[in-house]
């Protein structure tokens, strides 16, 4: 039978053209030859909206604290025991023992909204029958499980002192075993009975991934010491953003960040909850917060100002998730939640305000005179159910679109099978489910209602003993479940995995995007298969069919290259059988003819389901990418077990190459070389 004739047949039987045909089960398809049908035709197609993947962002696995945030002193403060005495200073610990010095806290501090210091008493000095051992006595911060110094780099530390004497501290980085200098300075004062800010840069003159920073002296007297920050001086932009996790984020190239949890928000209890205005100003002035849910203190650096500051480096939509006076096992009644609306009206004034407004001008002087560009926040987090969540929200609703009617609007309930009860422009739906599961669901929303709310996907991921801790099988359930996102892209406006971030260190959640040390990072299967959809924001959709198969998902769009503009037409193939299938791909209706030379294929897979990637074999599971030689308008190809694919084709059109030149410096690459169709980037 002909291909074309194929092609006519196959579409007179296919109700809907965005929908794939019905899987009846998940299984394999061997030996035999499955038909993928693409039109191209502009009138069957449709555009995908400009933000539908992006990321979010929770404080959840140290991802902020030690991690994403670039300062290297846990607990800086003091303060993480709370605001009482005595207060846990760990990870601080004691250089000497305790006829050398005796360290406790007191509420001396400088600070109204963190008022515990460190109280250091030594009792040895430089000479006499006393003597200080060598080195001197005092503490030591081994940072977020070992401080990343890398030789040649500079970093800026802070801390506040305050003595009843003369003092000469000796502040150092060293090396994990406390014996290596990487990096000194000495702070000699005769006159400090108040408390003062110093401030000074340490050049590293070696290297240790497991360094920490010391506070040492040979002098006897009383010192106090507070807010003692070190953070490296080559952070995003300056902005405070650890580069390599940074860049990590940016490879993905969200189209929004949601932010900043997730149960994060809630708080086991609310008196643990992420309050933004206690997480704006100097940081010095952060009381910062225990995170109930997932235990541990944070100082709060990485606060709602960062959050906002984050979005936009990556060139992304905000997405604020706010408290709505529930947590997990408290709530306020509705009848007494006005104090927590003005609270968040007060936060949309700090982002989106006018620099002399109030909250704006408070957001001017920490450096953003200008508005964020905020158009959509979350009223809660999974919080639908709860006994006051609908009348908390109502109140949250009106309030908010009485001051702000062009910010949208998010209900925690799920309007993927029946409307809503109550307004709202997008609903949240969360799925983390089995391998099996997520597959099946890339038909969710192929039946979901088309009118009322658009869904929002902020949370999903294969998980437990399909995941593991990053698996291939995970990561290709995932790809099918967005390929469903992305044809049902009329009513999905946002989708996002989760979690983003987890240090090694503390893996509250499996499985997690990205891995990372205080000096490695690397990206899980699911990483990568997100990168499979970075070309999808703004892309235009196109009519795909696929013959009947228990194991194959497809979609079709096409798309422009930033760099050129050159279009691409895009199919991407997830094979979740165990077997290599057989597929004939025909495209119909191109306006432009395939350029084979400059067509490729992606392949995400891997030996076994189960494998995963790793600090000693990071590029264990990762895309690999090769030329389409036999790039055409019918074509056949094989698609290996477990796979996620995209193919490429490239279609013919003259570049202007001067503007492709003038493209290239605006967005900073080094080097590249241009032919006559297309642009070789040489560097990255």
């Amino acid at each position: 039978m002909g291909l074309q004739l194929l092609y006519h047949i196959l579409l007179f039987f296919v109700a809907a053209p965005w929908i794939l045909h019905p899987c009846s089960a998940i299984g394999d398809d061997t030996d035999q030859t499955t038909f993928l049908l693409v039109n191209a035709s502009t009138s069957l197609s449709r555009k995908i909206p400009d933000n539908l993947f992006g990321v979010f962002f929770e404080e959840i696995n140290h991802a902020g604290a030690g991690g994403l945030w670039a300062e290297l002193v846990s607990n800086r403060g003091f303060e993480a025991g709370g605001p009482n005495t005595p207060s846990n200073i760990a990870p601080w610990a004691i250089l000497g023992d305790e006829s050398s010095v005796i360290i406790s806290t007191d509420r001396s501090s400088l600070f109204d909204r963190n008022k515990i210091a460190l109280r250091m008493e030594v009792l040895c000095d430089y000479e006499g029958a006393n003597k200080c051992p060598l080195g001197g006595v005092g503490i030591y911060n081994p940072g977020y499980w070992g401080m990343n110094i890398e030789q040649g780099k500079t970093y800026q530390v802070i801390l506040y002192v305050r003595s009843l004497g003369s003092i000469n501290v000796s502040v150092s980085l060293n090396g994990a075993n406390g014996l290596q200098t990487l990096a000194s300075h000495n702070i000699v004062a005769n006159d400090v009975s108040e408390w003062t800010k110093v401030e000074f840069k340490l050049d590293a003159m070696g290297s240790d991934r497991n360094a920490r920073l010391q506070l040492t002296t040979s002098r006897k007297g009383l010192i106090w010491f507070d807010q003692v920050s070190v953070m490296p001086s080559d952070t995003y932009k300056g902005h405070g953003f650890r580069k390599d996790l940074f860049s990590m984020v940016q490879d993905l190239r969200p189209g929004f960040l949601r932010f900043p949890g997730g149960c994060f928000v809630e708080g086991d209890w609310l008196r643990n909850a992420f309050r933004w205005k206690e997480t704006i100003g100097p940081w010095e002035e952060r009381p910062g917060h225990f995170g109930d849910v997932w235990l541990y203190w944070t100082d709060d650096g990485m606060g709602h100002f960062e959050f906002l500051q984050l979005a936009e480096d990556l060139g992304a939509l905000p997405i604020w998730v706010f408290n709505n006076g529930i947590s997990h096992h408290d709530q306020v009644n509705t009848s007494d939640i006005e104090p927590f609306i003005q609270e968040i009206l007060d936060g949309l004034e700090f982002a989106k305000g006018d620099a002399n407004s109030t909250w704006g001008s408070v957001r001017a002087k920490m450096g953003h005179p200008e508005p964020f560009d905020v158009r959509y926040v979350a009223i809660g987090n999974e919080d639908c159910g709860k006994e006051n969540y609908k009348g908390n929200y109502l109140k949250f609703y009106s309030a908010i679109k009485d001051a702000y009617p062009d910010v949208n609007m998010i209900s925690n309930c799920d309007g993927s099978s029946s409307q809503l009860d109550h307004p709202a422009q997008l609903y949240d739906y969360h799925i983390y489910d089995t391998a099996n599961t997520v597959f099946s669901q890339s038909r969710k929303f192929d039946h979901s209602p088309r009118v009322g709310p658009k869904a929002f996907v902020s949370e999903y991921a294969v998980w437990r003993e399909d995941a593991g801790t990053g698996s291939l099988l995970a990561a290709v359930a995932e790809a099918a479940f967005l390929i469903g996102l992305e044809r049902n892209s009329d009513l999905v406006e946002f989708a996002s995995y989760a979690p983003l971030f987890v240090n090694k260190n503390d893996r509250r959640w499996n499985p997690d995007a990205i891995v990372f040390d205080s000096s490695e990072v690397y990206g899980t299967p699911s990483y990568w298969m997100q990168h499979f959809f970075r070309e999808s924001n703004g892309a235009t959709l196109l009519s795909s069919t696929v013959q009947s198969s228990s194991s194959l998902v497809a979609s079709a769009i096409s798309w422009q290259r930033s760099l050129d503009r050159k279009t691409f037409l895009r199919v991407k193939v997830v094979n979740f059988g165990s077997s290599m299938t057989n597929l004939t791909i025909s495209i119909k209706e191109l306006e432009k003819s395939i350029e084979v030379g400059g067509s490729s294929k992606t392949v995400l897979t891997s030996s076994s389901v189960m494998d995963e990637n790793s600090f000693s074999n990071p590029n264990k599971v990762v895309p690999v990418k090769s030329l389409l030689d036999n790039a055409g308008e019918d074509m056949n190809v094989t698609l290996l077990p477990h796979s996620v694919t995209a193919f490429d084709f490239a279609l013919k059109g003259d570049l202007d190459e001067d503007k492709i030149k003038m493209m290239k410096v605006e967005e900073g690459a080094s080097s590249f070389s241009v032919t006559s169709d297309a642009v070789q980037v040489l560097s990255s």
